[in-house]
């Protein structure tokens, strides 16, 4: 299977069902001429045109809400917002209109928009360009919310996204998008549905629950810990809304120990939302241990790269967690 980049497997699935529904729009700053601020749309204002990507104005609130008007009107747009820490800005679109729609309706009408925007830390941009806000978003009823974690992922579930009738803030990590990774070709269509968690590497001694940036970052430490006998297994939550919560019971079960990781401030972080659903089920009786939880620091995003660094978990925190949990 060939290999693209996690920036380029979002493009593809954009730019594939673009060509099959003119329904769909693509807006947002900088995504047309400019191709993006991470080069996501590179290309696209080339073959749509301006009618399907457009350019809008520095308002974050100004293009969401047109979205959500678009939406319910008969559109499909996908809104790229510059920065997750933006999304503060369009919260009255998205959550008071866009996300209560079609419970206001009774179910008359849909808003098929997808919300996406780069996240995370670990280049540099500081304070205000380098957040981790999903919890946020997770608490608000008639949203859904998925970051992927794999180009394969970002290409099959941003390909569901875009038909679900629901608002879905589609969230990537930034140091993800040079990222390689296997992707079948354009003629081999899949999607991935959302809800379903992905167990991404089998083992019996512990459970490590993650998503985006992080996902790597286990897989990586799992295989060190493999080679000194130690069996981890990784699953990578991908849709935080709606939440697999089966895939999730289920490994905790098997294990009998969890450790979930995030990259968001660990305080409100939603990884105690998986705590406690796990707590909460038949799993709480297999449990050996305390479920124990390992988010960023309760800090701002410094600038500085190294203490950037040390805002999220690294590897030693990762391994040092694991090893006090055996």
């Amino acid at each position: 299977m060939r290999e693209i980049t996690y920036a380029e497997a979002i493009k593809e699935a954009m730019s594939e069902e673009m060509r099959k529904d003119n329904r769909i729009i693509l807006m947002g700053e900088d995504v047309g001429v400019y191709g993006g601020a991470f080069g996501v749309s590179r290309g696209m204002f080339e073959e749509f045109g301006d009618e399907r990507v457009k350019d809008t104005p520095i308002s974050e609130l100004g293009f969401t809400g047109c979205a959500v008007g678009a939406a319910m009107t008969g559109l499909i747009p996908i809104v790229e917002i510059m920065f997750s820490d933006f999304i503060t800005l369009a919260l009255e679109q998205l959550v008071n209109q866009g996300a209560k729609n079609r419970f206001q309706f009774g179910g008359q009408g849909s808003v098929p928009m997808v919300l996406r925007a780069p996240g995370g830390s670990g280049t540099g941009a500081a304070e205000q360009h380098s957040q981790s806000l999903e919890s946020w978003i997770c608490n608000v009823p008639g949203l859904k919310v998925v970051i992927p974690s794999t180009p394969y992922d970002a290409k099959g579930l941003l390909k569901s996204a875009i038909y679900d009738p629901n608002p879905v803030v589609f969230l990537e990590q930034k140091l993800l998008y040079r990222v390689k990774g296997p992707v079948p070709e354009p003629s081999e269509e899949y999607t991935i549905p959302l809800g379903k968690a992905d167990l991404k590497r089998e083992g019996k001694d512990l459970t490590l629950i993650t998503y985006g940036r992080m996902v790597p970052r286990c897989l990586k430490i799992a295989e060190e810990l493999a080679a000194k006998g130690t069996d981890v297994e990784v699953v990578d939550v991908r849709s935080l809304v709606p939440l697999d919560k089966e895939t999730l019971i289920s490994s905790a079960k098997k294990t009998g120990k969890v450790l979930i990781v995030h990259e968001a401030c660990q305080t409100g972080g939603f990884g105690g939302e998986i705590a406690a659903v796990i707590a909460d089920s038949e799993a709480f009786f297999y449990l050996d241990a305390p479920i124990r939880r390992l988010g960023g620091l309760d800090v701002p995003i410094p600038y500085n790269p190294k203490l950037e660094a040390q805002v999220v978990p690294t590897e030693e925190k990762i391994t040092a967690a694991i090893e006090s949990l055996l």
